[in-house]
């Protein structure tokens, strides 16, 4: 039997974590790794005590037919990554990885091209983790280094008028 590298075993779990969002449209899991030990794990879903899109049947940006990466103000849920970072310790997420998994709820397939919103982003940067290994096929992954998001500032670009 062949052996599972390392980072898609990592990634197999945030795939499993995901399965338990909430979402209508794409539900994500994230899990943060350090010294390889799991320090948490995160999925999409409404804030503690309030009811998730699944058990309201209805996505209020699917209404609206906001497009994907757009008004994440409208979105009932906390995302993967913020749940993810919530539940750890900054102390124990620096120089930490993150493994993210997006699964579209429809199709059940990969979301592709998926990545953090600008929001996780400074959530991550802060928390200290240094780098998000982001799955694109069952057996393929990008690793995104988040010091290039410190560098590159997006919040800079001329999308915010800048």
């Amino acid at each position: 039997m062949e052996r599972r590298d390392k980072t898609n075993y990592y990634l197999d779990i945030a795939e499993t974590v995901a399965k338990r969002g909430t979402c209508l449209r794409r539900n994500f899991g994230a899990i943060i790794v350090k010294n390889d030990e799991i320090i948490s794990t995160g999925y999409s879903g409404a804030p503690r005590g309030r009811k998730n899109c699944s058990d309201l049947g209805f996505c209020r940006r699917e209404e609206l037919k906001i497009p994907r990466g757009t008004r994440y103000e409208l979105c009932r849920s906390v995302h993967a990554e913020a749940n993810c970072i919530i539940s750890a310790s900054r102390r124990d997420m620096i120089d930490s990885i993150l493994y993210l998994v997006g699964i579209d709820v429809k199709t059940k397939e990969l979301v592709k091209d998926a990545n953090s919103c600008s929001m996780c982003k400074r959530l991550i940067i802060n928390a200290g983790i240094k780098k998000v290994i982001v799955r694109d096929t069952k057996d393929n992954y990008r690793t995104i280094l988040v010091n290039d998001w410190i560098e590159k500032d997006d919040s800079l670009s001329e999308e915010f008028g800048y």
